[in-house]
């Protein structure tokens, strides 16, 4: 039997609960920006079972300015898979196909995006993303601690008191915190503590077996994503891992009349056999997980001193990839508001805008991966027989790039959403609330994304000719005692494609502030007679420093 005994006490900025994706990725985002966290998770080490794979194409933009992307594309996965593309439809694997996913809604994973970012999507697993993760927190200090769990915490005016367990030892301590991330997963124990509602609907469970077995004569050499499997002994999904013997199988299955436990690994390598279209194969069954395809999102994103992050927010099922790539977005826009609240150059109410921004956002993307889920069955039926695809679903573009923030922290804007569809873009294009526009600048001899230049502060875009903005940004940062930085599009930083102003709607003289998530915050098209009372006027009231 554990006893139980009390250690010291503990101060830390951010106590981060879970050591999942968006745990993981909140430590990381707090760490660059000079935040002490402690991140703790009950588990004793990070799940190896390969469940999530992939990383769209903004999350990986966050990857590569947290420093990890290049660490991403060369894990195992990521580099077997790289080739790998499309979804189809068959009877089994080494049957007929039935068709093809080719809506117009779907953007490929190697369709070219050059001109719309600076990176694409990386299809590792989220075990081999959790590491790099876990390795990069370790390198930026972060305090990770494991076989921890949270037993229970309270806030007060200046924070708040967790109780902490090692699971091990039973040995209990309390830390003080500012704030705290929760992580914590689906069944959120903080959301529960707090009583934040999670509303949606659950559109099926399942079951993830892991199995190994040689499928290269059935594969044909095809390099899919996904392949449906639709016959008389299942409906189901198989997903390569490795192209040629390591595999998942998604298999819906009725919690009503069955349970996970039932499925033993006969009956597993008999539905592996089905999918397959192999009578006599003989899988090595690795593993079996349930899961519920849901689509749930938390009825708010803050209380107090706590934040909801990842799938303690929000839950999607798998259609589209949107699920883990949404929880390091929640992550990103969190840290930076934190950091600068803590660090004094942001006033407390900035931390609304938290779920001013996410909720909507993660809402609405919940809604197209149900959506999408709901599509797939489209391509088991015979192609004169599909229904036409559901209109409101939004195209895959649109859902990574070109969301648009409407809060306190953004200027107003009221123009350029998608009729119907809340929160989309018709493009991004520099307005407020919108992701900023990817460029290609050289400096020096070295080519690098407008994206990069956006980390731990405000910056300042402008023209060549900024002399004006360059006086005035360091008169209402030293005035207000905040990092901004100006950078002069034309003059130290070359304009490849010749795309600044017009990709960000000013003229030449114009100015464009972007928040350190990289999101437009406000723009100028032109340079007023009084640049310094003008951005100071802005600066005050986005950062909420009245």
């Amino acid at each position: 039997m554990l006893s139980t005994t009390r250690s010291t006490l503990r101060n830390t900025d951010v106590l981060v609960v879970g050591g999942g994706i968006a745990g993981l990725s909140a430590a990381v985002f707090l760490a660059q920006q000079g935040v002490d966290c402690l991140l703790v998770e009950r588990r004793s080490e990070l799940s190896g079972h390969p469940r999530a794979r992939g990383v769209h194409p903004r999350a990986m933009e966050l990857m590569r300015a947290a420093g990890v992307e290049d660490e991403l594309r060369g894990t195992p996965s990521a580099r077997i898979l790289a080739g790998n593309s499309g979804v189809v439809a068959a009877r089994s694997l080494a049957g007929p196909e039935l068709g093809v996913l080719d809506e117009k809604y779907v953007m490929d994973v190697g369709a070219d995006l050059g001109s719309l970012s600076p990176t694409g999507w990386c299809l590792c697993h989220q075990g081999e993303l959790e590491d790099v993760l876990r390795g990069r927190a370790e390198r930026l200090g972060v305090a990770l601690r494991f076989s921890t769990e949270l037993v229970s915490f309270t806030q007060n005016g200046a924070g708040l008191t967790a109780l902490v367990r090692d699971r091990a030892t039973g040995a209990e301590r309390t830390i003080e915190a500012r704030y705290l991330v929760a992580a914590d997963g689906a069944r959120s124990g903080v959301r529960e503590t707090l009583g934040v509602p999670f509303d949606g609907e659950t559109l099926g469970h399942y079951l993830n077996i892991h199995f190994r077995a040689d499928l290269t004569e059935p594969l044909a050499g095809r390099r899919f994503l996904m392949c449906h499997t639709a016959n008389d002994e299942l409906r189901g999904a198989l997903m390569p891992l490795d192209n040629a013997s390591d595999w998942l199988l998604h298999v819906a299955y009725d919690p009503r009349t069955e349970d996970p436990e039932s499925f033993t690994e006969e009956r597993c390598a008999a539905l592996v056999r089905a999918a397959t279209g192999v009578p006599g194969l003989r899988p090595r069954i690795r593993s079996v997980s349930p899961w519920d395809g849901a689509a749930r999102t938390a009825g708010r994103f803050r209380d107090g001193r706590v934040f909801l992050v990842g799938d303690a927010a929000h839950v999607m099922p798998p259609s589209g990839g949107f699920g883990s790539s949404t929880g390091i977005q929640d992550a990103h826009n969190l840290a930076w508001k934190l950091a600068a609240v803590l660090d004094g150059w942001a006033g407390e109410p900035l931390l609304d805008s938290y779920d001013e921004e996410r909720r909507p956002i993660c809402r609405a993307t919940v809604e197209q991966a149900a959506l999408r889920s709901k599509d797939r069955p489209r391509l088991t039926g015979r192609t004169g027989e599909r229904p036409p695809v559901h209109p409101g679903i939004v195209e895959d573009a649109q859902v990574w790039l070109s969301w648009r923030y409407r809060s306190s922290a953004v200027t107003p804007w009221d123009e350029g959403v998608l009729p119907g569809h809340g929160v989309w873009s018709a493009e991004n294009d520099g307005r407020p609330g919108g992701r900023a526009p990817h460029l290609r600048l050289r400096r020096g001899g070295a080519e690098l994304s407008v994206l990069d230049l956006f980390g731990d502060r405000p910056v300042l875009l402008t023209g060549p000719d900024n002399r004006a903005w360059q006086q005035a940004a360091r008169a209402v940062a030293h005035e207000l005692g905040l990092p901004l930085t100006v950078h002069g599009i034309g003059a130290e930083l070359i304009d490849v494609d010749d795309r600044w102003p017009e990709s960000y709607g000013v003229t030449a003289q114009g100015a464009v502030l972007v928040r350190p998530d990289g999101v437009v915050a406000w723009r100028c098209a032109d340079a007023p007679i009084f640049a310094a009372d003008t951005l100071r006027t802005v600066l005050v009231r986005l950062l909420a420093r009245h």
